[in-house]
């Protein structure tokens, strides 16, 4: 059962539009992560669908946050099909995302009140998805569509809530760039989590980062 509902969700990444994207085989590890990411001022965190077990890893992690970030709503990535997004949700997922649009895991998260965000790669594939029900559609991956794909939806689409995923850097310039094309929310995985930092251990260098993220993020706002 998930902890935070869809429109609670929303609030979060609204207040908060920055979602780390992250797969460890280790549970350890993950919930290091994400304790990590939380005290730098994430909300949402994506635990990607990627390896063998990794939704034993999953619930590990959904149980740890529920405790350690208390205000954290854990939600999972890589989902292509319903059984995986059924599955996830049992096991407290509170968003499902996705590389493409299904239109049945559509279905099966919308039964749930569960808000997934599915991959788009078009114009046509967001308003197909909307009409889903999706409240939020991810552009991916953003570094092959960039930011001429983002600013030219919203033109005739105002309505629409984007997040980019895919290439998105922890840099003032490529946030700013993102934003500033009309993006709601971006999604960041291997460079906020370089493998180097991983392995040593140093959180504080993942909390830092997401602070300046966020730092960043809210100057364009104020801009």
């Amino acid at each position: 059962m998930a902890r935070f509902d869809k429109l609670e969700v929303m609030n979060k990444m609204a207040a908060a539009p920055m979602v780390p994207v992250f797969y460890h085989k280790n549970a350890e590890t993950a919930k290091a992560v994400v304790k990590a990411c939380y005290e730098g001022g994430v909300r949402l965190f994506e635990f990607t669908n990627r390896g063998d077990f990794a939704h034993e890893v999953f619930e590990e992690v959904v149980k740890f946050a529920a405790v350690e970030c208390p205000e954290m709503a854990v939600g999972v990535g890589s989902v292509v099909e319903p059984a995986a997004a059924a599955l996830y949700m049992q096991l407290g997922a509170c968003f499902v995302v996705g590389p493409l649009f299904n239109a049945e895991v559509a279905k099966i998260c919308n039964r749930r009140g569960i808000p997934y965000i599915p991959g788009c790669g078009s114009v046509s594939e967001v308003g197909w998805a909307q009409e889903a029900g999706c409240e939020v559609c991810k552009l991916f991956p953003g570094d092959v569509l960039g930011t001429k794909l983002v600013k030219g939806l919203m033109a005739p689409m105002p309505w629409s809530r984007i997040m980019v995923t895919g290439g998105v850097e922890p840099t003032e310039e490529n946030l700013k760039s993102w934003f500033g094309a009309g993006a709601f929310c971006v999604g960041m995985g291997s460079k906020l989590f370089p493998k180097e930092v991983i392995a040593a251990a140093d959180w504080e260098v993942v909390s830092q980062k997401c602070r300046d993220c966020f730092s960043w993020i809210s100057n364009r706002k104020d801009s």
